[in-house]
């Protein structure tokens, strides 16, 4: 099967829009990390959320989708271990430190490492490739071009809308001038965050 390019790309970045430029944990996360590290100190984990996503899908498309198929209990277990995790990312942005006004106080952003790792147990991560390799990786001598292409467009798509919720969360950081409020925020980010988890394994 050769790849139609007219009908192929536009549905391609719709999906790619919409799978990671929505409310999501990555998003919510990185929404409270601008709003309480700064920009800056938020790059290292935009980057693992790109590279993390980028390497799980290329996995897919390589077989692990199909050991998941063979061994379902293999996917649960990575449900629950996300959703455990989820939960404890949730509770670390609820008690994060107040900052004072104009600088980036204590605690630390998620680095490089951790982000790339969180995405193996994200189950909106898992649900968004899987469905990218199943919908848009086309059968035949094409199959690797069109998985890299879907890897190519994840990581346009991504680099514009990872740093737009991050410069939200600066923003909000911004205007958050009392501790009561900075508390207040970082407890609905959390409540978001664990949210979106019951949501995902209903």
């Amino acid at each position: 099967m050769t790849i139609d390019w007219n009908g192929y790309l536009l549905p391609l970045f719709l999906f790619a829009l919409a799978m990671t430029g929505s409310p999501g944990p990555n998003n919510l996360m990185l929404t409270a990390s601008g709003a309480n590290f700064g920009f800056r100190r938020t790059i290292p984990h935009i980057l693992g959320i790109m590279l993390g996503m980028v390497t799980m899908l290329l996995s897919i498309a390589l077989g692990l989708g199909v050991l998941f198929g063979q061994w379902p209990v293999l996917h649960q277990l990575l449900r629950v271990c996300g959703a455990l995790f989820l939960f404890f990312l949730a509770w670390r942005i609820a008690t994060a430190a107040q900052r004072p006004v104009g600088t980036h106080g204590g605690g630390r952003p998620l680095n490089l490492w951790q982000a790339l790792a969180f995405q193996y147990v994200n189950p909106k991560a898992w649900m968004i490739n899987i469905s990218s390799v199943a919908t848009f990786c086309v059968t035949g001598p094409d199959y690797w071009q069109s998985a890299l292409i879907i890897a190519g467009v994840y990581l346009l798509v991504m680099s514009n809308t990872l740093p737009f919720w991050t410069g939200f969360g600066v923003l909000v950081g911004r205007l958050l001038a009392t501790e009561r409020a900075h508390r207040y925020f970082n407890w609905v980010m959390a409540l978001l965050t664990a949210g979106s988890v019951v949501i995902m394994l209903e």
